[in-house]
């Protein structure tokens, strides 16, 4: 196959191309910046706002790029508009199948212009005409990711500053690009699938996994919704565009549940998660550790 892939150079999409290519799949890949040349890879200039020619002569694009951490008027521009963009490109490429990677923050959409934005992107794939998939994970993790780093160096001080009790889940990162890659190459299913590692969590319980990856015993202190916010604001003013901890997420971690609903878990016969989660938190503490991230 031929698949076309926004986000190749981040995190996720990275993972992505690297499984299509071992598959002996061919991949054209956008980038606003030069990239080294890459067997089985073709990048394409362009941006989300203008794919260009992305989509010529693929089979699939899978739409895995977006952004996380802007102002409301940056999450519709490439939230909502990028993912129109991509759209159009698809489907003037005469592409039929299109798999999208949204969030499970879409699933409470009033809880932040995060979530709000991406439920905003998955209606404009819903009403296509194409041969649609969307994918909500859970918290991706793994080496190479930078999200959970916060959490990764309290927990080297035996410390863990959490939100209001609740649950979650994560999925590994190269286990979600093996559901990226085999929903583009079966097609057929209009649906949306939520995902993650099987493994439901208390916010405390996570914060103890971490606290073993990386061999210290942690105390989980639960901060109110109130210092969270100040936190955030704190955050933010100190780190910029940098900061993990935002105003526009504190009522996304206040919510009480983020695992995902076993009625829209992908079909077993499509796709199962492989990574048990300590040894994806042990993974990713050993990268954090080999890059200085520690």
């Amino acid at each position: 196959m031929i698949l076309a892939v926004t986000g190749g150079t981040g995190f996720v999409g990275a993972r992505l191309i690297d499984r299509a290519v071992a598959a002996g799949h061919s991949v054209r890949a956008l980038t606003r910046r030069p990239q080294p040349p890459r067997t089985g890879v073709t990048w394409i200039e362009g941006t989300l706002a203008d794919p260009g020619v992305l989509a010529s002569g693929a089979d699939a694009t899978v739409h895995v790029a977006g952004v996380v951490n802007t102002d409301r008027a940056g999450f519709i521009a490439g939230n909502v508009e990028g993912t129109r963009a991509v759209l159009t490109a698809a489907k003037a490429a005469g592409v039929h199948r299109f798999v999208h990677v949204s969030s499970l923050s879409a699933r409470e959409p009033q809880l932040s212009n995060y979530g709000w934005s991406k439920r905003k992107g998955e209606r404009l794939v819903e009403a296509s005409a194409l041969d649609w998939t969307i994918v909500r994970p859970t918290g991706v993790y793994g080496p190479g990711d930078t999200e959970l780093r916060d959490m990764f160096r309290m927990a080297r001080y035996g410390l863990a500053l959490l939100p209001p009790r609740g649950r979650v889940s994560l999925i590994e990162v190269d286990d979600l690009a093996a559901l990226l890659l085999a929903l583009a190459e079966r097609g057929g299913a209009r649906a949306i699938y939520e995902a993650d590692d099987g493994a439901s969590l208390t916010h405390a319980e996570l914060a103890q996994a971490i606290g073993a990856a990386v061999g210290r015993r942690v105390l989980s202190l639960h901060l109110p919704r109130a210092l969270l916010s100040l936190a955030a604001a704190l955050d933010t003013r100190f780190r910029g565009t940098d900061a993990k901890l935002t105003p526009d997420r504190v009522g996304y971690l206040c919510h009480p549940d983020w695992t995902a609903d076993p009625a829209l878990r992908p079909p077993a016969d499509l796709w199962q998660a492989r990574t048990p989660l300590a040894n994806g938190l042990a993974a990713t503490a050993s990268w954090y550790r080999a890059h200085g991230l520690l």
